[in-house]
């Protein structure tokens, strides 16, 4: 039975890692490190995008587990059909949550606050008080209620938001209460100051807030995308935000990267960063610690933890 762990970090840089299998550092280049018949546990390099991830995929005909460092599966999914049955695929779950959680509130407060107009009106030294929209007091609706939702909701607790509703692929009750289901959103939408998108991207999320989305916003809502760009339909996002009528602050787009040229640089209202919510001094001793805590259990024969799917 083959041993090989390919790893997008170095494994002398990685505490607890067990002993036996043989490690191999693979972050997407051109040269493999070993054959990729002999891989059996295989972590996708981070941030690489979905053509290098699947690259070798193909050619593993050993791989027993599969393990992402994103919270999102959706640049490795259209390649496990190349896989034999039983692998197990494996998400970043605990990893990115925090930092997503942050930057999500960020969006939201430099967004209600003007700090783009103010950072524009320092460059030209021009002083622009008045008055602007303050969380507080905001109904705030998350879309995509999974452990990144969570932690937004967690972030929102100090800022006395008015209300906060949850949204998930289906309806169900937690201590917090209720999470309603897609289903209800032409209701939800309407009521919400804020609307949070942290779903995953899959077949039923892509174009999710579409055109008829975005127009059962209330006027002057914000729209903040921390989740997938294409969860977003970038023409009917422009549509909108072009007429003044809702705003947006986007951490990923549809294309992404965005390209240079592009009417969503300079949207009216439109707020970008380029993909960074789970890009910090955060992911790295959250990473070692997931990849250690997997390899772990891999080398003992027991079932790691995170599992999203398994092949077949």
């Amino acid at each position: 039975m083959t041993s090989d762990v390919w790893l997008p970090l170095p494994a002398d840089g990685i505490e607890g890692l067990p002993e036996g299998p043989r490690y191999l550092f693979w972050d997407g280049g051109e040269e493999y490190p070993a054959d990729p018949a002999d891989c059996a546990f295989y972590v996708v390099p981070y941030m690489k995008g979905p053509e290098v991830a699947v690259r070798p995929l193909a050619a593993m005909t050993s791989v027993r587990v599969i393990q992402t460092l994103s919270a999102g599966i959706d640049h490795v999914t259209p390649a496990l059909g190349t896989l034999p049955a039983g692998v197990r695929l494996c998400n970043a779950k605990g990893v990115h949550e925090a930092s997503t959680a942050e930057l999500t509130l960020a969006l939201i407060l430099a967004s209600l606050r003007g700090i783009p107009g103010f950072v524009t009106g320092q460059q030209r030294e021009e002083w622009r008080s008045g008055f602007y929209p303050a969380l507080a007091d905001k109904s705030v609706l998350i879309i995509g209620y999974g452990s990144i939702g969570e932690a937004i909701e967690d972030r929102l607790a100090p800022f006395e938001c008015a209300r906060v509703v949850r949204v998930a692929r289906s309806a169900r009750t937690t201590e917090r209460g209720a999470v309603h289901a897609f289903t209800e959103l032409p209701q939800l939408l309407p009521d919400a100051d804020v609307v949070i998108l942290s779903t995953p991207l899959t077949e039923g999320t892509r174009g999710l807030a579409g055109a008829e989305f975005l127009a059962r916003m209330k006027d002057g809502a914000l729209l903040v995308n921390v989740a997938r760009g294409a969860v977003v339909d970038t023409k009917a996002l422009l549509a909108e935000t072009e007429s003044g009528r809702i705003r947006a602050a986007l951490d990923v787009t549809d294309p992404e990267p965005l390209p240079a040229g592009h009417p969503l640089w300079h949207a009216p209202g439109v707020l970008i960063s380029p993909h960074v919510g789970g890009s910090t001094s955060a992911f790295l001793p959250r990473a070692k610690r997931l990849l250690a805590g997997q390899l772990t259990r891999f080398a003992a024969g027991e079932e790691p933890r995170n599992l999203v799917l398994t092949t077949g």
